[in-house]
């Protein structure tokens, strides 16, 4: 879903859920949802994604929960530090890198995040690996994470993918186990904190894949309810990796009438009893030429009603003055002067059946996240003007139509960060850099700090949360991000204090 509000230039992810305004100082104020809180449900998940040869990951689209919000240079107030500047550190001391480069070597941090939105589909956004104790942390957008569009807490089946490309997934898939976000975005949907850090599984690999397909196991076992085939669908599931398929509803060939309240479907029955006197209708005679309508005799009986011409009527019983027929259980009949036909319907007791396939994947672990691709450190309270290097997959076109960038690969911009606001997304403290990445898929770009072009390490400064045209002329020229402050450092600091452990 993709809320366009017309107010000016910022395409955003606006997407948050909950409730309060407090400094997430302390641990009972910052928000941890679990995303997979077992082994088993992480391997699930996993196995989601590996499987029918990737088909979800390489499906994926980037999520485009973005609104388009005015966004302004702010000269008084807006972000400000609320302690000294600091860093904590990466997984390797680094010094500064200058936008006189020509050459970037890319991070391998960085990479997508992918989950299914509340469209029920697959998508992604960008984000990349922090440095932690465990090394077991990634950042990225808080809407990235957290779901306001279908009204749920998270977003589901999320992983993280460094480096990823088309389908390859060259340092395995980290299933999150936990994210952590500020009080004031879980709660208030505050654009200032738009942020989220998440715990991660250990990486897996496949390292076989079987199809074994169940449809005879299931073809001659009928379900009376939608809770029995729901129950016996999580029994194939706890017995492999993975499900593929469905819950089919179906009216059987010895149908049943549907009890009161029993789920069901309407069918078209021969004309009986049950349907009633056609002939009383008074309502009928309301309908013209060529006009259907439907009918109840009873809560699970009726009929559906068509005014027909008379050659239609004489051409199925022969007679012109014969004022009723039944003809192959069609109900003909005249009325006033027209001619009608009529066909009898049921509301039969529906059965269910499962349709579909395991998937039983084997997974083997290939260690932790930052053993793997290392971890960004994280900088907070830096001065204004500070110069950082975005890195992500924007994707999608400028307001004009052309598409820049195609999301399938990563890409740099650098730019000097500025006061900035968003009051229509409750975003009065932002910061911004020059920057031409469209904003579908540039949402949860890694903001780096005095990144190091030689160990491909730096300090998270920031996150993308919205892009903007702030000159009107339909050309994306400005991304925004929260400023990183004393309030994100504690969120930091609180998810990093907790393992996450293997799935396999």
């Amino acid at each position: 879903m993709k809320r366009t509000l017309a107010l000016g230039g910022i395409a955003a992810g606006l997407l948050a859920s909950a409730a309060i305004a407090a400094p997430a100082h302390a641990a009972d104020e910052i928000p941890a949802i679990n995303l997979a809180n077992t082994n088993f449900a992480a391997k699930q998940v996993a196995a989601f994604w590996f499987g029918e040869a990737r088909a979800n990951l390489i499906n994926a689209t980037p999520y485009n929960v973005e609104t388009t919000l005015p966004t302004k240079h702010v000269s008084t107030g807006g972000a400000s530090a609320d302690s000294k500047p600091g860093v904590v550190g990466s997984s390797g001391d680094q010094k500064p890198s200058t936008a006189t480069l020509k050459n970037v070597n890319l991070p391998k941090t960085t990479g997508k995040v992918f989950f299914i939105g509340g469209d029920g589909k697959p998508h992604w956004c960008s984000a990349t690996s922090v440095q932690s104790g465990y090394k077991n942390l990634v950042a990225t957008a808080g809407h990235c994470v957290y779901d306001t569009v279908s009204n749920r807490e998270t977003l589901d089946k999320w992983v993280f993918v460094p480096g990823y490309y088309q389908g390859k997934t060259p340092w395995g898939i980290y299933v999150g186990k936990t994210a952590y976000t500020h009080y004031d975005y879980d709660v208030y949907e505050d654009g200032d904190r738009d942020y989220a850090f998440v715990t991660v599984y250990n990486g897996v690999q496949v390292t076989d894949v079987a199809v074994d397909k169940v449809k005879n196991w299931v073809k001659d076992r009928v379900f009376d309810t939608r809770a029995d085939a729901e129950k016996a669908k999580k029994d194939l599931e706890l017995k492999t990796t993975g499900w593929s398929g469905e819950i089919v509803p179906f009216v059987p060939e010895n149908w049943e009438v549907a009890k009161y309240g029993q789920e069901s479907q309407k069918i078209a029955i021969a004309w009986n009893r049950w349907c009633g006197d056609v002939c009383d209708f008074k309502a009928i005679e309301s309908l013209v030429r060529g006009e259907s309508s439907s009918y109840k005799t009873s809560w699970h009986h009726g009929f559906e009603a068509t005014r027909i011409s008379k050659d239609e009527y004489v051409a199925a019983v022969g007679n012109p003055d014969k004022a009723f027929d039944i003809v192959n259980g069609v109900v003909y009949f005249t009325k006033d002067h027209g001619w009608y036909k009529a066909t009898c319907w049921v509301k039969a007791a529906v059965k269910f059946k499962l349709r579909g396939h395991l998937v039983d994947i084997a997974l083997k672990d290939v260690g932790t996240l930052g053993s793997n691709v290392g971890g960004q450190g994280l900088a907070y309270n830096q001065k204004i003007g500070t110069g950082v290097f975005v890195f992500g997959y924007p994707s999608g076109s400028h307001p004009d139509g052309n598409y820049a960038f195609t999301g399938k690969t990563l890409k740099w911009a650098y730019g000097k960060t500025f006061k900035a606001a968003a009051p229509a997304m409750k975003a009065e403290e932002l910061v911004g850099i020059k920057s031409s990445f469209t904003g579908e898929g540039s949402i949860g770009s890694s903001w780096l700090y005095r990144y190091s072009n030689t160990k491909r390490l730096g300090y998270l400064n920031g996150v993308t949360i919205a892009v903007s045209d702030t000159d009107g002329n339909k050309r994306i020229d400005t991304s925004v991000s929260p400023y990183f402050d004393g309030e994100t450092l504690a969120v930091y600091q609180y998810a990093a204090k907790f393992a996450s452990g293997k799935i396999v």
